[in-house]
This record gives structure tokens, sequence and C-alpha cells, in this order.
């Protein structure tokens, strides 16, 4: 419980340490009044030391493109929950190469699943992102959520449509549009992950164990700064 309560505060106090600018990212979201959530087959344990984390977010346009009329990913692709921009793919704690996963814990509840459906509008993910990383780094999920959550609200966002419509956007660009608006961090701990025709997809935000910016390793960093980079507004 201790460890837990530490991990709460530095996450907390990381946030604070960093200058703010301009406001977090608004979405129109509303939350269900029951969640259902699945069960996860937990795979074979990989325990390690944890040494950093990465907060994945992924860039909802993009990948409700092809899904808005999928019952799967209805919450997030048809609109009628709401409309968002850079939602909560996982936060997962690193250990140097490799990623702890699946360390086992307590079930996930229905209402620790709803407390974070705005940032990540999927309670099949959550789950699954508790299940697999989030209980290498927590004894409760209450706890990696809420940490989820701090780290998540900490950042502010620039106008990612404005910035998809620039001459020779480059993923570079991108790196540099998010750590101009989030004084404290810096261009190296910020990957941007494409598809294969050149789409933002991800961004990967890297953080030490005391959840303060560091630099991305390769695959952390993914796409190189030259890489030319296309933003689907979704309109």
């Amino acid at each position: 419980m201790a460890t837990e309560r530490a991990a709460l505060l530095i996450a907390a106090l990381a946030c604070a340490a960093l200058p703010q600018a301009g406001r977090a990212q608004a979405f129109q979201c509303s939350l269900p009044g029951a969640v259902e959530l699945p069960r996860i087959e937990p795979e074979r344990p990989r325990r390690l030391p944890v040494t950093g984390y990465t907060l994945a977010l992924s860039w909802a346009p993009e990948f409700c493109r092809f899904r808005e009329d999928q019952p799967r990913h209805t919450r997030q692709c048809s609109g009628k929950a709401g409309r968002f921009g850079f939602t909560v793919h996982g936060l997962w704690p690193d250990s140097g190469r490799s990623w702890p996963q699946w360390c086992g814990g307590p079930d996930l509840t229905a209402r620790e699943a709803r407390a974070n459906l705005c940032i990540s509008p999927d309670a099949r993910l959550i789950a699954r992102q508790w299940e697999k990383h989030g209980s290498c780094m927590a004894q409760r999920p209450a706890t990696y959520l809420k940490v989820t959550r701090i780290l998540y609200n900490g950042l502010r966002w620039p106008d990612f449509v404005r910035i998809s419509r620039e001459d020779g956007l480059t993923a570079a660009t991108v790196r540099k549009r998010l750590a101009d608006a989030n004084p404290g961090w810096m261009p190296e701990a910020i990957g941007v992950h494409l598809d294969g025709k050149g789409w933002l997809e991800e961004l990967r935000l890297c953080y030490d164990r005391r959840f303060m910016p560091r630099a991305c390793d390769a695959r952390r960093f993914g796409t190189g700064d030259g890489q030319p980079v296309k933003i689907w507004r979704g309109l």
C-alpha cells in the first residue's frame, strides 16, 4: 500500500513540476450507465525490474477511420459518446529493451474501468492493459488507472487539426509542437509512430522511474525526424 501511495505521489509531483501551457485537450464525452468487462486470459508472466514508463496515445480519428460502423468500437468511433482526439492506448512499465508483462493481480471492476472511459474509450482495452501492463507496476487496478489519469491530464495539447494542415509536416514538427506546448518536455522524449502509408497512428511519451520525461530509445522513438507525416482529421 505504501508503494502505491508513493507511485501516486511521484506521478502527481512530476506533473506539477512541469510548467503547463494552455488547457488540456477537451472532448465531448458521455459515460455509460453500465460497463461490461470481458474476461482477459493471462499469458506467460514476464516479471522484470521497472526502469521507466511509456504512455502510448492513439490518434482516434485515424484509428476510427474505417471502424465507424464496427460494433466493437462503437463507443470510440460512432460519435454517439463523443468525439476523441488522442486517447490512452496504455501506460507501460519498461525494463531496458523489454516490457514487464502479466504479473498478476486483482480483477478490474466495472466502476474502476468507467473512471477512465473518457481518456480510453474502450473497456476491453482498459481491462487488457491492466492485466498485461498495469499489474507489473501497481498492486491494484485503481492505482494504475489513477496514475494514468494524472499523467494524461497533466499534458497540454496543441491544435493537431491545425498542425495537420502545415506544409512540409514531418515527425520533427509533431515532436516540436507537442514539446513547445509542454515546457519541461523535449522532442527526444516523444515517440512518433506512423502506419505504412505515413499517417500518424500513435505518440509514445517516455518517462523515467520518477515519471519525468526522458529520451526514448529507438523502438519507442519510432519514426525519424525527417519522415513526412500525414494526420487524418476525421472529416
